[in-house]
């Protein structure tokens, strides 16, 4: 009877087995954690506790725990945008694929001291600028166009797609592409000051004139800390 009930209890395990085995490998993504707040803190790490600076790329879970109702978290890259509420607290579960490149967070409101990145799996390398870097100055006759979004990108080009690096002095006609309803385009020069607002999506064409050398500098005010930021020099 003993002998039966052992072989008995051991053909019931061989069938659990492979069902369990199959239930655990079900949905077990690696698990992240985030967190924001109280204090002006913002961090993202992995589960042994570790800061997170480089991922393998595929899917993973995070549980995100805002915890003040001044900050929010804000994690973006390539295929992944997605936010806490600034005004909301408590916790939320992600499931977010990651691919090859680079990922930020930040606390919206506060960008400038709240914020992190990492990479992710082998980020594809930019190629070299096409600009004008190499020495070329657009000249007042050069229409530009400065864009904003709808990505985390912002840039000033001249005809060709050059990216602009130096500008003699002058008045330039500068079409503002704001592609988003979250950025917004700030062009801030010797002698200028202009942006556009953050709910504000569509085309308007502004006449910028150079009189004094210095920098212009473009940006996108909300994102600037996170890279939304360009400069070019203003010559004789």
């Amino acid at each position: 009877m003993t002998r039966i009930l052992t072989v008995a209890a051991a053909l019931v395990a061989a069938a659990l087995l492979p069902a369990a085995v199959g239930q655990a490998a079900l949905g077990e993504n690696a698990k992240l954690h985030a967190r924001v707040g109280p204090g002006f803190t913002i961090n993202l790490t992995d589960a042994s506790g570790a800061r997170v600076t480089k991922l393998d790329p595929g899917t993973y879970d995070i549980e995100v725990e805002d915890e003040a109702d001044v900050h929010n978290f804000h994690l973006r890259g390539p295929g992944v945008d997605r936010s806490t509420s600034v005004a909301g607290e408590g916790k939320e579960l992600w499931t977010v694929e990651f691919t090859d490149g680079t990922y930020t967070y930040v606390c919206d409101p506060h960008a400038s001291q709240m914020k992190g990145s990492f990479v992710v799996g082998n980020p594809p390398k930019q190629p070299p600028s096409s600009g004008s870097g190499g020495g070329g100055v657009v000249t007042s006759k050069t229409k530009l166009v400065l864009t904003s979004g709808p990505g985390f990108v912002i840039t000033l080009k001249a005809g060709g797609g050059k990216t602009v690096k130096k500008m003699k002095r002058g008045t330039y006609t500068i079409v503002v592409r704001d592609r988003s309803p979250i950025h917004n385009a700030h062009v801030v020069a010797p002698g200028f000051n202009r942006k556009t607002t953050l709910r504000f999506v569509g085309s308007q064409t502004w006449k910028v004139k150079l009189a004094r050398t210095g920098t212009l500098r473009f940006l996108c005010d909300p994102h600037a800390a996170a890279g939304m930021k360009g400069s070019a020099k203003v010559v004789r």
